[in-house]
């Protein structure tokens, strides 16, 4: 079951639905443990795999390559840039390039209209109820100014 809570925008006085977080984070330790539990591997494996692949990916990703995890989704970077723009193309620089970003698609699968039918992490048993309790202390109850509503 997933959450929501009410949230009024300062920036155009409208309600909105947003998520809700509840509890801690769940851990690599927990995550292992349920893989393990759906396989016939060892929670100790599947622990040190998970461990190893944020690496492993990063190094992928480092080479200028996207990373497809079937089931899961395509990793790749993108570059974050200096505010102000050249007006050639040949004085564009590595040096203008000031972070780095890891961007992440979801897998989906397609029905033979192409239409988008499932995406993967996203459950098609999702229910949706509004949070009652109080926030816990991982999700704090101050909104993101970035934080806009996004309407499908």
């Amino acid at each position: 079951m997933a959450f929501f809570k009410r949230v009024q925008q300062k920036i155009n006085g409208l309600w909105y639905p947003k998520s809700v977080t509840v509890g801690k984070p769940v851990n690599t330790n927990q995550v292992s443990a349920r893989l393990a539990e759906i396989s016939t591997v060892s929670p100790a494996d599947t622990f040190a795999v998970l461990k190893c692949l944020g690496g492993v990916l990063g190094d992928f990703m480092a080479q200028g390559r996207t990373v497809k995890l079937d089931g899961l989704g395509t990793f790749y970077l993108t570059a974050v840039a200096t505010k102000q723009g050249v007006d050639s193309r040949e004085k564009v620089k590595a040096s203008h390039i000031i972070g780095t970003r890891v961007r992440f698609i979801p897998e989906t699968t397609r029905t033979s209209g192409r239409k988008v039918a499932t995406r993967s992490l996203i459950s098609n048993d999702i229910f949706w109820e509004e949070w009652g309790g109080t926030e816990s202390p991982d999700s704090p109850d101050t909104p993101d100014p970035d934080d806009r509503p996004v309407i499908e």
